[in-house]
This record gives C-alpha cells, sequence and structure tokens, in this order.
C-alpha cells in the first residue's frame, strides 16, 4: 500500500502525456504497419492482407531505390557538413573571440526559421539558371568574375542532392555549434592545465584530452542530424518541388498518397521507421547503459 501511495501521483500526473502519445504514436503506428500489410491501392477500403508483398515490391522498384540513392548522398553531406562546420565554430568561439555573444547568436538564428521559409530563399539562391540569364549565387558569381563556379546545383543529375544539402547545413550547423560549446565548456579547466603540466602541446592537448571528451557530443549530434536527415521533407519541397530528380522516401511517399495507393505510402513509412529505429535505439540503449553506471 505505501508503494502504491509513493508512486501513484507520479503516475497520475504523468498519466494524460502517456495517454496521448499511446494513442498518437504507437497505435498510429500500428494502423500505418497494419495498412502496410493490405492490398489498399486505391481509395476503397482493404479487401485482403498481402503480408509483406508491399515491401517486396518496394524492394523491386526502381523508383524507391532511386528516392533511397538520393536520401543516402544528402544525409551523408548534410551530416558531415554539419558536422565540419558545427565544430569549427564552435571551437574558434571556445578559443574566444571578440563579439562572441553576436556570432554565437548569428549562427544559431537560421535553426529557429522554418525549413519552408529557408527553402524559398534558397530555391532563388540555388537557380541553375547560368551565364547572361543567370540568378542567386550563379548572378553573384558571375558579378565577382567567378563564372566557372557557376553550375545547375541542385539540378545536376549526379551530385543535385548534394547541392540540396546546403540550406539544411546552413540552417543546423549553428544547433551542432551550440551542442559542441557547451560540451567545450563542459570540460573542466583542471584537466587540461593537467594535460599541459604532462607535456602536452596545443594540439596535443585537443586531440589526446579535449576530442576524446566530446564523444558523447559527437554522438548526440550524429544521431540527431541524422534522423532529422531521414525524414527530410518540407526543404525538398519547397526548393525543388516533387520531381524525380530530388525525390527522397518521404515525398514518395506524399506522391504515392496523392493517388490513393495507401499501401505504398505506409510501406514507405514504416521502412523509414525502421532506418530511423536502427539510428536512434542503439544511441538509447547506450545512454540507459550509462545512467545504469551511475
Amino acid at each position: 500500500m505505501r508503494k502504491i501511495k509513493s508512486w501513484g501521483p507520479g503516475l497520475l500526473l504523468v498519466a494524460p502525456s502517456i495517454v496521448i502519445i499511446g494513442i498518437f504514436v504507437y497505435v498510429l503506428i500500428a494502423a500505418t504497419a497494419n495498412e502496410s500489410l493490405t492490398d489498399r491501392h486505391s481509395a476503397a477500403p482493404a479487401e485482403n492482407y498481402v503480408g509483406l508483398e508491399n515491401y517486396v515490391n518496394l524492394l523491386d522498384d526502381d523508383r524507391f531505390i532511386h528516392s533511397l540513392r538520393n536520401l543516402a548522398i544528402m544525409t551523408v553531406v548534410f551530416v558531415a557538413g554539419t558536422l565540419f562546420f558545427g565544430v569549427l565554430w564552435a571551437f574558434l568561439l571556445e578559443k574566444g573571440v571578440k563579439g562572441e555573444g553576436f556570432f554565437r547568436s548569428t549562427f544559431l538564428f537560421p535553426m529557429a526559421v522554418s525549413f519552408v521559409a529557408s527553402g524559398v530563399v534558397w530555391r532563388w539562391l540555388l537557380n541553375s539558371a547560368q551565364g547572361e540569364n543567370a540568378g542567386g549565387l550563379n548572378a553573384l558569381f558571375g558579378m565577382v568574375g567567378l563564372d566557372f563556379l557557376q553550375n545547375p546545383w541542385w539540378s545536376h543529375p549526379d551530385w543535385g542532392m548534394a547541392a540540396m544539402a546546403i540550406p539544411a547545413i546552413w540552417q543546423l550547423s549553428g544547433y551542432v555549434m551550440a551542442l559542441f560549446l557547451a560540451g567545450f565548456r563542459g570540460i573542466p579547466h583542471e584537466l587540461r592545465e593537467a594535460g599541459r603540466v604532462d607535456g602536452a602541446s596545443e594540439a596535443q592537448l585537443y586531440r589526446h584530452v579535449i576530442f576524446p571528451q566530446l564523444s558523447p557530443v559527437a554522438l548526440t549530434a550524429l544521431i540527431i542530424i541524422g534522423h532529422m536527415s531521414m525524414k527530410m521533407f518540407d526543404l525538398i519541397m519547397a526548393v525543388s518541388g516533387a520531381q524525380f530528380l530530388t525525390e527522397v522516401p518521404a515525398v514518395y511517399m506524399w506522391q504515392s498518397l496523392l493517388t490513393n495507393d495507401y499501401a505504398k505510402a505506409a510501406a514507405i513509412a514504416i521502412v523509414l521507421l525502421v532506418v530511423v529505429a536502427v539510428l536512434v535505439v542503439p544511441y538509447l540503449v547506450q545512454n540507459a547503459r550509462a545512467e545504469r553506471q551511475r
């Protein structure tokens, strides 16, 4: 009876959140998984269960494979770019620069802008027209005599998705900077002094003492940025619209919904969920183990 009294008020406090999450997350996930196992390829209700047929068809779908390839290219460039610039800016601010507050706010500001709003601006900046009709960045390159840098950006058939990652890098590098700056500031000053007393140079200090301490921060940034890239939809739609050239699974899923192919859309959603879970679940397990060891 005493145990019930001890955790009873806490349970009542979180009960509304548990119910809401249970309905709008797990029940909807179960409904989507159920839909993906049916033959509902039109607005009419499903008639039969077809098992994993929809998933097998996705693996044979060249369009879906193309969208996965686009997603992989964008994810690699996006994650690498945000980590590079985020760590670089955090390192420069950690070393101490004049006007740190101004630079910190400037780097963080893009994160406050929605992907749709920034996508509209970047759609103009990444204008593919070149020469006399150039616009955006291509026009800027032409004005400063750097015409050789003009290129088709996201409309390039081979590396267009790498260019599509540029707006996302601009928008979220500040977030990664904030994570690493907090990590730098959280390292005890005594640890740095101990390294210097042992004769470590500044480069050796960062390589062997400071950066190893930031591995949890790096893992957190990698998981957050990686899973955001996996679900990228609004930025791509704002910059290029629904085009085969820049299509990713989220856009393909939306296109499937527009054609009332609910079973295919549900199957794509579950595949994305599994991909994100592969990234997130190991991180959650590691965090749980770390908490138990404390």
